[in-house]
């Protein structure tokens, strides 16, 4: 193999992983903002389920039908 095709060979292996690179960057910002979004709705649920929470303590008032 002669120093030509060697230099070659390397340059495109070259632009292959700076195309991948740039690729594995991409999806790894995407999936950075899908994980934040989850982290939100996971707080906002446990907001919602202490909120529940503290309503089931609460007697509930027996109150009759309109119709009697």
């Amino acid at each position: 193999m002669s120093l030509e095709q060697r230099v070659t060979e390397l340059e495109v292996r070259l632009a292959f992983q700076d195309d991948m690179l740039a690729s594995l960057s991409t999806e790894l910002a995407t999936q950075q903002r899908i994980i934040e979004r989850l982290q939100q709705q996971v707080v906002q649920l446990a907001r919602r389920q202490e909120d529940m929470q503290v309503h089931v303590g609460e007697p509930i008032i027996d109150v009759p039908p309109p119709h009697y």
